[in-house]
């Protein structure tokens, strides 16, 4: 256990924050620091076929070492952290034999990871757990799915006898804002399904993600002096504010679970003259989904309909862009490839928690540009913050579910079972 510590902390302590605002990929150069590391680390423990492009996309193989034919798989995880709270200057934390108490992240500023609040907590005492110093996120998100996959590899290698098939591994700059998988060749990765190890709690195994769209509303005001604008001035602002009124105020994402769907205003910046409000549209359901995005265009429209005879233009430009869809139209058709991963958690007496995914992953993405993608626990919670921490037990049953996984697949032929 001592080395998943070891190597997680290795990672977690590079800096990879991504950046939305960048053209390039990786959009942050400091992503290559960790990048090459990878690249170094895989060919140390013995994989092969190594490479790295001009993106920063990393591929590796694990060879065959049975002679019938096994299908391809792959295990992807991103080396990105999200630009939503700083992952410079991580000082992990090792809690050894959870108590079950509060957890001091840091004693200066008073800041406490309770299980009062964070009850999933509680599952892991007695446990060893992994947390910030909370001043910065942890980056389990998704380095503890590195983690997890380079130390299966290394497992397997070091261990032949345990039987398996071709291994691909991928591991990709940008997912964190929406751009893992696209620069992903899925042709040279050559596998017939994968699995994203981008999870959290022990036992997530998901082949459901929303349908994904961004808005960008922009708002046209006229400014006058306050003192003669009656009939004259359009405060862009307050525009901004009766359209946000007018979404469904209880189908956001602080209300909402499960399948259900939401609006989320992500930000707003403005002025009298302009005001831009930025805005976030999920559902899993595809009918729902193109019905909310009619919904804000709707909005708009009438918003528009109301000033255009006194001032002529429209006011109101939204603009709308579809991210990612849901995967389970492309993974139910290979249903056997989340079985396969169901029979591994159970054979190590893990329950599995089949959910959809409230987000999105380079899976679900990779599934539409025809690699089959589910999605397996890394184990970390409360990610994109302070308060993320991770279970090293969870980090080793992962990998553990890796492994079999690559035993169970070598049972394959044909995607089916062979049989004994």
């Amino acid at each position: 256990m001592q080395h998943i510590i070891n190597r997680f902390i290795s990672y977690v302590t590079v800096d990879t924050e991504s950046d939305p605002n960048s053209d390039t990929t990786p959009s942050t150069a400091k992503q290559w620091d960790l990048a090459n590391k990878l690249v170094e680390e895989l060919k140390a423990i013995g994989m092969e076929d190594v490479t790295i492009d001009e993106n920063a996309y990393i591929m590796a193989t694990l060879p065959s070492n049975v002679e019938h034919d096994v299908p391809v798989i792959g295990f992807v995880s991103h080396f990105d952290t999200t630009p939503d709270f700083t992952g410079a200057n991580v000082k992990p934390q090792i809690i050894e034999n959870y108590d079950g108490g509060d957890i001091v992240l840091n004693k200066e500023q008073d800041i406490i990871l309770s299980p009062d609040y964070f009850k999933d907590l509680l599952q892991y005492k007695g446990q060893t757990i992994i947390t910030t110093d909370g001043t910065t996120l942890l980056g389990a998100d998704d380095k503890a799915g590195i983690t997890e996959i380079v130390t299966a590899m290394e497992y397997l290698i070091n261990n032949p006898d345990i039987k398996h098939g071709k291994i691909r591994v991928g591991f990709t700059p940008d997912e964190e804002i929406g751009r893992g998988a696209h620069k992903f060749d899925v042709k040279k990765f050559g596998a017939d399904w994968a699995y994203t190890m981008d999870g959290s709690q022990i036992g997530e195994l998901e082949y459901e993600n929303f349908n994904a769209a961004g808005a960008r509303i922009t708002f046209k005001g006229k400014s006058v002096h306050p003192g003669y604008a009656k009939g004259k001035m359009i405060n862009s602002m307050l525009l901004a504010n009766k359209f946000i009124s007018e979404l469904p105020g209880d189908e956001v994402p602080e209300k909402t679970s499960g399948y259900d769907g939401f609006f989320h205003v992500t930000g707003i910046t403005g002025s009298i003259e302009e005001t831009v409000v930025q805005l976030i549209i999920r559902d899993h359901d595809k009918k729902k989904f193109e019905k909310r995005k009619k919904l804000v265009k709707k909005i708009a429209k009438d918003i528009n309909k109301k000033y255009r005879k006194k001032f002529g233009d429209d006011i109101v430009i939204a603009e709308v862009k579809d991210q990612y869809y849901n995967m389970k139209e492309k993974v139910v058709p290979v249903m056997h490839i989340v079985d396969i991963a169901e029979k591994a958690m159970k054979s190590l007496d893990i329950k599995p928690i089949i959910k959809p995914i409230r987000g999105g992953t380079d899976g679900c993405q990779l599934s539409y540009m025809g690699l089959p993608c589910p999605n397996i626990f890394a184990g970390g919670h409360n990610f994109h913050g302070k308060y993320e921490y991770v279970p090293v037990e969870s980090m080793q049953k992962a990998v553990e579910v890796i492994v079999k996984i690559a035993e169970l697949t070598a049972k394959q032929k044909n995607g089916k079972t062979k049989k004994e």
